[in-house]
Order: C-alpha cells, then structure tokens, then sequence
C-alpha cells in the first residue's frame, strides 16, 4: 500500500489531499499543530490505512519524531506533501514584524525540514516524491502578499534544485502553484484581495 504523509492536513488543501489518498486507498498519515481536527477527519476511517499526529513544522526535533512515527506504521513513505502554510494580506508595514518572521518560518522553515528530514526514507524507496505547496505568487512579487510572496520563491526555488539533485537517488520533487484557493486560510482576508 503507497503512503502519503500531509503537513497542514487539518484543513483546506491539506485536508482535501488526505481524503483524496486515503479515497484512493493510500495509507495517509496526517500532521497539524492539533490533534482533534485530525481525530474528526478520520474518525470513520480504518485505522490501518491513517495515521495522525502533532508537529510543528519549525521544530526540526518534533517534526523528525512524526515522521519517523509515521515511517515505523506505514513501513516506507512513497510522497511527503509540505502543505503547512500560512498568510497576512496587507501592506508591508502594517504587518508586524512578528507576523512576517511567522511566515517565514513555517513556509519555509518548515519545507526544508520536511525535506531534509525525510530524505533518508525517501532515498530507500525509489519512485517516492516530495510535494511542497507553493503558489502562483512565486512567479511573480504580488503587492499585499511581500513576505508570503517571497516565501513561495523559496519553495519554488528549493523544489527547482532539489528535483535536480535527488533524479540520482529516483526522488521527485515538485510544487503546486495555485491562484487564490477558498480555505480556512483566505477566509476573511477577500476584502484585502485587490
């Protein structure tokens, strides 16, 4: 049976994929900062084919621990989906500060753990696949999204090499860059929306 391990996976896209691969009959493994909207998600579920657990995707120590918990159910992963995400819609300096770093971190911080951690599962099972959520604001600098914009570059740019350099390990890596999506995350943000 194929594994999917989802960061992000208690709602919006996140949450969609994992009903969308545990519909397939993958064995999805699911992780968010809380574990009840993950109990509710797959409360009718087989418990042999899902998995969910509590990370924060910016502690490297943490977010290693669930992976490996996931590896040790599921026995390979066959594709990690970096689907954590957050946004802050409005001019550069009316976000403070902390909210900018916040950004940072997790869509970026938190891409290159999921890769660097699971890079020594993805190698033992040629064919496996990283997928990082991106968006269409990495192909070009979108005013009111500075900091979330620039985020996505990074994905974009850190999917790019990394395709590159794991072909020799039969690792695919690749992104997801779509327009506005209606999730939890946008909910509220329309009006700013220009």
């Amino acid at each position: 049976m194929k594994s999917i391990l989802i960061t992000g996976a208690a709602s919006g896209i996140g949450r969609a994929t994992a009903e969308l691969f545990y519909s397939k009959g993958w064995l999805v493994g699911m992780l968010d900062l809380g574990l009840e909207p993950l109990k509710q998600i797959s409360m009718a579920w087989d418990a042999e084919r899902c998995w969910a657990g509590t990370t924060d995707v910016t502690n490297a120590e943490q977010f290693g621990a669930a992976i490996e918990a996931f590896v040790a159910k599921a026995g390979k992963l066959d594709v990690l989906f970096n689907c954590a995400g957050v946004l802050e819609i409005g001019d550069f300096e009316s976000i403070p500060l902390q909210r900018h770093q916040q950004i940072v971190d997790i869509n970026n911080k938190g891409v290159l753990n999921g890769c660097h951690l699971a890079f020594p599962f993805l190698k033992q099972n040629p064919g496996s696949r990283v997928i990082s959520m991106s968006s269409a604001s990495s192909l070009y600098g979108v005013p009111g999204f500075a900091s979330y914009s620039a985020s996505k570059f990074f994905v974009k740019g850190l999917t790019e090499a990394l395709n590159v350099e794991w072909a020799r390990h039969g690792i695919a890596v690749m992104d997801v860059e779509p327009p506005f999506v209606k999730t939890p995350m946008l909910a509220g943000k329309q009006a700013r929306i220009i």
